[in-house]
């Protein structure tokens, strides 16, 4: 393992003013994405619909450090037979990779789930790896509710999430680690920052027992936010600075960055939230964005898989990717977004 080449890669993913596209939407998500703007989900529309956001030469070059791909997506060529793969890299990004194989119910833990993929994972790295992928991605999926998280679904979750980060490294690969605490519950902010700080702390103790290099990865979390279906909802500034603090509780600043999953928040919640963070600043990492329907939602309405729409699809991908890219410099303000592209 070479860690100067990972922290390299690492600190190219986090570069301030870019983020990371995550069009790693497994086959059955794109589909409900697709159903929402009635678009059949063949192989065929999923291709021209990446090929597009990857084609977006102005998003993609200023404001994309990496994009996380699909299994599918990573093996296909555009129309005209480049790689997508080459797409990506010809913009400037890095390809990444999905690598984890979906969630399983978590055996004595009732409403739990633990995240698969480990068996034949090392294999599976040498061929990506081949393939371009320079990062990949992992998630572990913690639900808050009645007696949940159990101590067994951070344990087991967080294990998997190390012995992953482990494996990538070794085949020279840099790994997102995605602990991602759900906001789909009735939960205030305190108790999502309760569980997050839990989680958070149990996945670092478990990277550290696997040797994981921490300046050899990128950190992917959800932020300290109320659930959906919480009546009271935090502020922006309230979630800006419960995460921060939380951030700082739990994360050692030998980690180059952390990018930001969107967790179902709406396109400008999650722009603003980011923003409001860096504009807290004098933070030991960088604070990115890693969405995917934050960065998606308009540009698959404005495409609706129609070629004559592929300008309109980029010109909203290119304004919700600069939106993004603003915030995490904290330099986004809710008048630009009347300013579309």
């Amino acid at each position: 393992m070479n860690l100067a080449d990972l922290n390299k890669v690492a600190l190219a993913m986090v570069t301030p003013g870019k983020g990371i596209l995550a069009a790693d939407e497994s086959s059955g998500t794109i589909k409900k994405r697709f159903d929402a703007i009635k678009v059949e989900s063949t192989e065929e529309n999923r291709r021209d619909y990446r090929e597009m956001l990857f084609r977006s030469t102005e998003a993609m070059s200023k404001y994309v450090s990496g994009v996380i791909l699909y299994d599918e997506t990573i093996w296909q060529n555009a129309k005209d037979g480049t790689p997508l793969v080459k797409l990506i890299e010809q913009s400037g990004a890095i390809p990444g990779i999905k690598v984890d194989e979906g969630t399983q119910a978590l055996p004595q833990c009732p409403g739990e789930l633990v995240t698969v993929g480990l068996d034949k994972l090392a294999e599976r790295l040498k061929k990506y790896y081949e393939r371009g992928a320079r990062f990949a991605k992992w998630r572990a999926v913690i639900d808050i509710g009645a007696g949940i998280p159990s101590m067994t679904a951070i344990s087991v979750n967080a294990h998997a999430l190390a012995r992953y980060a482990a494996l990538c490294q070794a085949a020279q690969i840099v790994p997102i680690v995605e602990p991602e605490v759900l906001m789909d519950g009735d939960h205030d902010i305190d108790r999502c920052y309760d569980v997050t700080q839990r989680v958070l702390n149990k996945t670092f103790q478990e990277l550290r027992v696997q040797r994981v290099e921490l300046e050899g990865m990128v950190l992917k979390p959800n932020m300290a936010i109320s659930g959906k279906k919480c009546a009271k909802q935090a502020s922006t500034d309230e979630v800006a600075e419960k995460t921060v603090r939380m951030l700082k509780a739990c994360v050692p600043a030998a980690v180059p960055g952390i990018a930001f999953l969107s967790g179902g928040q709406s396109d400008e919640e999650a722009t603003a939230h980011l923003d409001a963070m860096n504009r807290i600043g004098g933070l030991p990492w960088k604070l990115t964005f890693s969405y995917g329907r934050a960065l998606q939602a308009a540009p698959q309405k404005a495409w609706s898989g129609k070629a004559e729409n592929v300008a309109a699809g980029q010109r909203a991908f290119t304004h919700r990717a600069r939106m993004n890219a603003l915030a995490s410099k904290g330099e986004w303000e809710t008048g630009l977004e009347k300013k579309v592209a």
